[in-house]
């Protein structure tokens, strides 16, 4: 087995980091990794924000409900970004609403997670510690704000990295044959009884935002997180087409 796979088998979300920038060079580097991900049709439709102004990250720790995220030395904001492509082609005067679709925004939330991902994946192996952060969507309207995104754009996912400044422990993950299937979706008789195991285990793990609590049992979870709508974040939608993402052509016309 490779260190890339032991590093991705080892991964832990850190949330404290030493107060430590990292150089020009490995930044470049994560560009470039972040550039070189896979895209949909070569179109490469997401953007980069890095947030440098500390007074700017707290904003986003205020609003994302998460004060950590104010001291990882490093945040970037991954975007879908309509709007670079959109305009080149107006500029040659061969835009049109297909360029806009949902089709194309799906397009563009896939690359940017991706790049997200490749730029996880390369930091890991650096030994650096990353923590995404999906807390922009409490308040997406207020993202956009903050990062002056025109529209056209969304923000996707945050990822904060730097050099790690604690040691979580391995957080339990479901059986993996309770998410494979061969060729069609499989459906199980007993939900409960399936995961049974992975309810005791999640039991032994502790989150170090609450370090002397352990975590509740993954079905006592799903109704707690799954069950339940942070506020702002069912107004997503709406954000979407004040963006001026086109969802349904109906609303064209």
């Amino acid at each position: 087995m490779n260190e890339t796979i032991k590093n991705q088998l080892n991964h832990r979300t850190i949330r404290e980091f030493k107060d430590e920038k990292l150089d020009d060079g490995v930044i470049e580097a994560l560009l470039n990794v972040a550039n070189m991900a896979p895209t949909s049709n070569g179109m490469q439709f997401f953007s980069i924000i890095k947030v440098t102004d500390q007074e700017l990250k707290k904003k986003f720790a205020a609003n994302g409900l998460q004060d950590y995220m104010a001291r990882a030395p490093h945040l970037w904001i991954f975007i879908v970004d309509l709007y670079r492509n959109y305009n080149i082609a107006k500029e040659n005067g061969q835009e049109n609403d297909e360029m806009i679709g949902f089709d194309k925004f799906i397009q563009g939330f896939t690359d940017a997670i991706i790049s997200a991902q490749n730029v996880a994946v390369a930091c890991e192996s650096l030994g650096l510690g990353v923590n995404y952060f999906g807390n922009i969507h409490n308040d997406t309207k207020k993202v956009i704000e903050l990062l002056d995104l025109p529209k056209l754009t969304y923000p996707a996912v945050g990822l904060g990295f730097g050099l790690p400044n604690q040691e979580p422990q391995l957080k339990p993950r479901m059986d993996i044959n309770l998410k494979t299937f061969e060729n069609s979706y499989q459906v199980f008789n007993n939900y409960n009884k399936k995961i049974a195991d992975y309810d005791k285990e999640m039991t032994t793990y502790y989150d170090l935002r609450d370090a002397n609590r352990r975590v509740d049992s993954f079905s006592i979870q799903i109704p707690k997180k799954q069950g339940t709508v942070i506020a702002n974040r069912d107004r997503m939608f709406e954000t979407l087409l004040d963006q001026g993402f086109i969802i349904d052509k109906k609303m064209k016309s």
